[in-house]
């Protein structure tokens, strides 16, 4: 098959997928059965525009191979291991009820034995690309029930590999040569999952802190894609799928401080190559016949998602979980998996099902995921609904008592962020920013692009995350959402503008605060949404002009005037000089063995001088200086007088040898000036 030829398949399924997803959109249905569509009209029984489907297979895999990736990164080996006993527990009892009910329904209906078991094989087990994607959508995947359909799903992995060595057995073509080569598999399970728990903590960390110190996204990509292709591929070499190990490099990554900046580089990629994984599975469907057994296909799939549906709640009530936690995850786990497909391919040539049954079983099953996106849209409604009853609520009552300790022990989750203030860059202003929300007990967090940043922040306890200011996913993770004030104090002029474009859109409220570099880009950051915009360039002439200005003896109400006018018409925050009272107070300008210097009267030490007029103040008698002026409210006194009374919060200007004004000030000052 020519080159020119699959890229004509991949242009159609574009854009039949654009075409098709935009009309489903438009009707509010989910972009799954779009894709679903898609692949049923490309593929080789319908409209027969697809000319080498093996080659969207191909693509496909790695959709769900990245799609399993992800789901890994945002999980954690610390999860899997607090969830273990539902995986174990919950996922046996769930696979082990359906294929009991399924296979003594089958045999009732006049099948084998051996075929009877794998139909229930078949139907055990449930779509995880489906059903994964569904709940990262919705955010459900940290909800109790999610954790539950996480568990469930990862035994249902687990145990297609046991199933596919089964098969043998199952048709009568072996005996006790399957036994060895099923211990041989577990052997190898425990052998992949030891080296995801050692590579986790000692092998990913180390090697992502050397890539990350490059600054290098392609090679920073390359690492996490070579990572997430290499586990896959070691567990397909052990006999394991690769979407299986695909999700055991996200658990690797996702122990690092660098896996919600890996998600963000992956989640494109992602998404393309998991749509070609749904435009696959439509192509198996075969119109015709559901056609030529409507009926029979329609009342068999509305059966085999309403027997899941009520066996995963008896396989979930050992684990004491809420009632309504249950329902929620019987329904999401309703449809029959991607896996079962390749799984009938095998019953198909062991002869245990013939090519009739293989069809309806396509059929059934591709119909089934096609109604997962809408029972996942309904599952909510219904189960409250479900929960009013009276029966339920005293089932609730019996079936999950206060006391005993469940089998799914879910750590409180940790509370969200909320009105809080995110620093993104952890130099000189990041770090005295978060200095400051220390000092005042503000919440915040920290983005920084710097790994040893980052390294050095977490070792001092920091809530400090490493990624790219520019993705989004990273910002959903910083509660971007619910912050109150977000800082940014990057270097970066086109990092900015895109980072307040996506801030903006995430939260319309929020108050954007940028720090640049130069005058000229404030304009750009305040058109796309920032709320105050804070040019270096700008706040040094200020600083500078304020302290020049104070050298020349200016009152400070003038450096005032002069900077609100420079400031005029401008969108800058109104900033005054750093350069207060106190300290402009204090300043000296020095001459030939002698100085000007203003001299401030402050309570308790400069008692003794208020009320005093100048003529008895003693200033010239006892420190052998000159008054030459006072400044009281921000006004010179004009004219200056003998007669004239010094206040308190009097400002002196003296002349004279600095250690006359040095004795001076001790006399009117507190101490620690």
């Amino acid at each position: 098959m020519s080159s020119s030829s699959v890229l004509y398949d991949l242009l159609i399924i574009l854009l039949l997928s654009v075409g098709v997803t935009l009309l489903f959109n438009r009707i509010k249905l989910p972009s799954i059965i779009g894709f679903l569509v898609t692949g049923m009209l490309a593929g080789p029984y319908a409209l027969a525009l697809v000319k080498a489907p093996h080659k969207v297979d191909h693509i496909a895999e790695l959709g769900v191979m990245l799609l399993m990736f992800t789901i890994g990164l945002e999980f954690s080996v610390h999860s899997l291991m607090r969830i273990k006993r539902a995986v174990f527990l919950g996922g046996a009892l769930q696979v082990g009820l359906t294929v009991g009910v399924v296979a003594v329904l089958a045999m009732a209906a006049g099948s084998p034995p051996g075929a009877a078991v794998f139909w229930g094989f078949l139907l055990a087990l449930s779509s995880t690309a489906i059903v994964l994607k569904l709940m990262q959508e919705h955010m459900e995947v940290e909800s109790m029930h999610g954790q539950i359909v996480l568990a469930i799903l990862i035994f249902q992995d687990l145990v297609v590999v046991p199933m596919m060595l089964l098969v043998p057995l199952l048709s009568g073509q072996g005996v006790g040569s399957s036994w060895l080569t099923l211990g041989i598999m577990l052997a190898k399970m425990l052998a992949v999952l030891a080296l995801v728990v050692l590579g986790s903590r000692y092998l990913m960390p180390r090697l992502l802190l050397l890539v990350v110190r490059t600054r290098s996204r392609e090679l920073f990509l390359l690492t996490i894609i070579g990572t997430c292709l290499g586990v896959a591929w070691l567990t397909e070499v052990a006999g394991l799928s690769m979407a299986l190990g695909a999700f055991l490099a996200g658990l690797i990554i996702s122990e690092s401080e660098y896996s919600y900046e890996a998600v963000s580089n992956v989640l494109p990629f992602r998404e393309i190559f998991a749509s070609f994984f749904f435009v696959s599975i439509g192509m198996l469907f075969d119109v015709h016949v559901l056609l030529e057994h409507p009926v029979q296909i329609l009342l068999i799939t509305l059966g085999v998602m309403l027997l899941k549906t009520l066996l995963t709640p008896a396989a979930a009530v050992f684990l004491y979980i809420p009632v309504r936690e249950v329902l929620l995850a019987a329904l999401a786990l309703c449809q029959v998996g991607e896996f079962s497909f390749v799984l009938s391919r095998v019953g198909v040539e062991a002869g245990l099902i013939s090519p009739d049954e293989y069809q309806i079983f396509l059929a059934i099953s591709v119909l089934t995921m096609c109604c997962t996106p809408l029972v996942s849209m309904g599952a909510e409604p219904v189960v409250a609904w479900v929960m009013g009853r009276p029966l339920l609520q005293k089932l609730e009552r019996q079936l999950h008592p206060p006391t005993p300790t469940p089998l799914l022990p879910l750590a409180a989750p940790e509370t969200p962020l909320s009105d809080h203030l995110v620093v993104v860059g952890y130099g000189l202003n990041g770090r005295n920013l978060v200095r400051a929300a220390r000092a005042m007990k503000l919440p915040y967090i920290i983005l920084e692009a710097d790994a040893d940043k980052v390294h050095r922040g977490l070792k001092r306890g920091e809530r400090i995350v490493y990624g790219d200011v520019t993705h989004q996913h990273v910002l959903e993770h910083l509660g971007v959402a619910r912050a109150r004030v977000v800082m940014l104090a990057i270097s970066d002029p086109a990092a900015s503008l895109r980072a307040v474009v996506t801030i903006r859109r995430l939260n319309p409220d929020v108050c954007i605060v940028v720090r640049t570099l130069y005058l000229h880009e404030r304009k750009q950051l305040y058109q796309v949404g920032a709320t105050e915009v804070i040019s270096e360039e700008q706040e040094t002439s200020m600083e500078v002009l304020a302290h020049v200005l104070a050298r020349f003896m200016v009152p400070v109400c003038e450096i005032d005037r002069l900077i609100d006018e420079l400031r005029h018409g401008g969108h800058a925050m109104r900033r005054r000089r750093s350069l207060d009272e106190a300290a402009w107070s204090r300043l000296h300008l020095r001459f030939v063995e002698s100085e000007l210097a203003t001299v401030p009267v402050d309570a308790d030490p400069g008692a003794h001088f208020v009320g005093k007029s100048c003529l008895h103040s003693d200033v010239q008698e006892r420190f052998g200086l000159s008054l030459l002026a006072i400044r009281r409210d921000g006004h010179l006194l004009d004219p200056l007088s003998q007669d004239t009374t010094i206040c308190l919060h009097d400002t002196l200007y003296v002349f004279g040898k600095p250690e006359q004004v040095n004795r001076l000030a001790h006399e009117v000052q507190p101490s620690e000036v």
